[in-house]
């Protein structure tokens, strides 16, 4: 249990997911490290079907990822993913086969 402005909750408490560092990698994926240490890859490719995604479409913007707060960032902070998104639906690198 633990108490935040005189509410208890149930549970540990966790430190919110985020992003410490990007990579943009060939064919719409990222590298991702989390403030937890581990990194993953996360494919962005099915999220260019949706308006807010498109422009992402241009490889050069896409390469112009930075983080903001620990989020995933671009144009200005017009586009952005949530690192929750990053961190559950990611593939841990480790477990990534390389040639």
């Amino acid at each position: 249990m633990y108490i935040i402005d005189g509410i208890a909750y149930a549970g540990e408490k966790k430190e919110p997911i985020k992003v410490v560092g990007i990579k943009p990698l060939s064919d719409y994926k990222l590298w991702v490290r989390f403030n937890t240490g581990e990194a993953k890859i996360y494919d962005c490719k099915p999220l260019l079907e949706y308006p807010c995604y498109v422009p992402l479409k241009d490889t050069e913007l896409f390469k112009e990822v930075y983080i903001d707060y620990g989020v995933p960032t671009w144009q200005n902070d017009e586009i952005d993913i949530a690192p929750e998104e990053l961190y559950e639906k990611g593939t841990a690198v480790s477990s990534i086969k390389t040639a």
